[in-house]
Formats: structure tokens, sequence, C-alpha cells
């Protein structure tokens, strides 16, 4: 295992900018090119939220970091050596990651490998085939800890080589429970566990969306093996596409209704994979400029866990609400929390989100006024 950096000097102060509930990966970017350093943006958030955007205290920083540590694990910053490359690229790149494992097995190049959750006995064989000998290529084989597809691919990787989980919850909440001797192994054997929610949190279902965008675009290229029109597998693919990343998908009988998704995948343009070579043989040196096509899985009716639909990559809907009451003329937050049917946790975000972008001015008396910028939508 290579010996890991040393935690900056703001690690807590960064840590707890990353906590605050209000601040997302986009406002984080933004606080920290604004005012240079997490200590100088936490001090400037109670001007912009007006006491909405509160910030975990430093013990609670301090604590979690203690038992991070104490777990052998280690935090990765955004903009900071040792965090992965490629992710760092992403417009909504988690402010910080917990890792387990050896920080080294996110520098190979990688690919993710994912699919049904119900996988039949030929896919799991399949995936597991597939992650043996893209590891013994040299490829890190990332996937999400869950049942089926990613159980096999992690097992098979690391027969050989290496492989990364990216998990929905907390570094100490395994999920599913039956994972945690395997999340345990992977770290153990020279791999890496990743998780971008606080220690305690539950992997709940709004949490999944999350963690596949971060299994996207670790890698260079993503294989689906085996994903119902429905399946979480196939966001994972269109987050995958939108990264500008590699898609490969291993056919299935069209019998099967867990392969539909997967042919769908080919038929679109995905690369036919039926072997460690087939990825190989168009796997990119970096990622693409811009997706080669784009997928729309429809919404399911339910979704378990690891099937969950995520929110379009759009202009946020909250947004566009709190955009419309305001103009040049300045008007009191209240009066926007009054009129809006959104929480006043989450307009104080929208117009902290707005005011680092420039298209808003937070006035004295807790009023709000469109700038020139944002008033022409420019």
């Amino acid at each position: 295992m290579s010996r890991p950096r040393p935690l900056p000097e703001d690690a807590p102060d960064r840590l707890r900018l990353a906590r605050t509930e209000g601040v997302g990966p986009q406002t984080y970017r933004r606080l920290l090119h604004r005012f240079g350093s997490a200590r100088a943006a936490l001090e400037a958030l109670p001007r912009f939220g007006r006491g909405a955007l509160v910030p975990p205290p430093p013990r609670a920083a301090e604590a979690e970091m203690a038992t991070v540590a104490r777990l052998g694990g280690r935090f990765l910053f955004l903009g900071l050596p040792g965090y992965p490359p490629l992710l760092d690229h992403l417009h909504d790149a988690p402010p910080v990651l917990a890792l387990l494992g050896d920080p080294a097995a996110l520098a190979p190049r990688a690919v993710a490998l994912v699919g049904a959750r119900n996988a039949s006995a030929a896919g799991r064989r399949i995936a597991e085939d597939l992650a043996e000998s893209l590891a013994g290529a040299g490829l890190a084989v990332v996937s999400g800890l869950a049942r089926g597809i990613d159980a096999a691919a992690h097992l098979g990787a690391l027969r050989r080589g290496r492989t990364i989980a990216c998990v929905a919850g907390g570094l100490d909440q395994p999920y599913p429970p039956e994972h945690a001797a395997l999340q345990a192994r992977i770290a153990a054997e020279g791999g890496a566990v990743l998780a971008e929610a606080p220690l305690g949190t539950a992997p709940l279902a709004r949490h999944f969306p999350r963690r596949n965008r971060i299994v996207a675009a670790l890698a260079l290229g993503v294989v689906v093996v085996e994903a119902a029109p429905r399946s979480g597998s196939l966001i994972t693919a269109r987050l995958a596409l939108e990264a500008g990343r590699e898609l490969f998908a291993v056919p299935g009988s069209p019998l099967d209704p867990r392969c539909r998704g997967s042919n769908d995948l080919i038929r679109q343009g995905a690369h036919l994979t039926e072997s460690a070579e087939d990825v190989l043989a168009h796997l990119p040196e970096a990622p693409h400029p811009a997706p080669l096509f784009a997928p729309a899985p429809a919404r399911p009716a339910t979704a378990a866990p690891d099937d969950v639909v995520p929110d379009p990559a759009e202009p946020s809907g909250e947004t566009s609400q709190v955009i419309e009451l305001l103009g040049a003329n300045p008007i009191a937050v209240d009066e926007v929390v009054r009129r809006c049917h959104l929480s006043p946790s989450a307009i104080q975000a929208i117009l902290l989100d707005l005011e680092l972008a420039g298209r808003i001015e937070l006035l004295p008396g807790n009023r709000v006024a469109l700038t020139v910028r944002g008033q022409d939508g420019s």
C-alpha cells in the first residue's frame, strides 16, 4: 500500500464547508474561488445565508476525521493532490471523498462494470471474467458494491488486480449489509472504497444516483452487463455518456428482460462486448470532449435503491421559481419565502448560488434584487 499524503492544514475547514447543508458541489467550488480559502468562505456564509447556512461546528469535523482515521481511511479534497483527476472534471464533483484502502488504486486507467442486481448466473460469470481480464491488463475496475453484477465485477478484479467500490452511504454503512466483508476485502487487498456521504449516512434511495455519477466519472469507459429497460445501470450509462466516457454493452438473450436495456444500448451505438479485448480495443486515452449519443431511460414507476432515476441535469425548476419573483427593484427575502413554495433553507441556498454566479445582489435589510446581468439572462 502506498504511503498516504498528509492532510492539508485546512482540512477541517474544507470538511465543514462541504458538510454545510445547502452548500452543494457547485456552490462549494464558487465559494472557494471567490474567497480563496475554506476558512474565509465559512466566515462569509452568515452574510449569504442570513443564518440559514450554518456549518457544522469544528468539533464535528474533527470527530469525523478522527473516526475515519480509526477506520484506516482518509479524506480526498477537490482540487488538491490525490483527488481523482477524471472526477475533478465533473461540474458537480464531490468536494470531499472518504477513502478506505490504497489511494494508489485511483491512479491506473479504469473501466466501470455495472449491471443487474438480480443477475443471472451467466451474467455474473461474464462480469467476473471480464473484470479479471481487465484487471490483469492493468486497469482498475470500478463498480458500486451492489448485489449481482457489481459484486461479480469486484470479485473478478480482485483475482488479478485492483478494484474501486463507490458506496452510496457512509464508509461505516456497507450496503447491502452482506457485502461488508467484500468492502473490507477490497480495502485490504490494494483496492479502494469511496464515499461522498458523511459517516453514519444510511444508503437511502436518493443517494444512489449520486453514487452512480462517481462510478461513471472515475472510468474511461463503462461496460453494462444485463440491464432491464428501467434499470439504474442505464442511468449510469447515460451519466457516462454525458461525461464523455466510452460505452460498452454485453449482448444477451432477447427473451431475457434483464438484457433488453443492454441490448438497446448496442442498438444505439454502444460497443458490442464479448471479451476484454473488445473493451481494450476501444478504450480511449482520455474522455471524449462531448457525448456520442445519449439514451434517455424512462423513469420507473417504482425503484429499488440501486435502480433510482436521478433528476435531470438541467437548470433547476426551483431556481427558476425564485428568479421569476425577482427584479431590478429590491424585494425582501422574507417576501420571496412567502411567495415561493420552497423551504426557507432551500431558498437561501438558491440565493447563495445566484449571488455567487453574479445574477443577484443581496442588499442591506435582508433584501435581494437581480443584477443587470441577471435580468438579461446572460
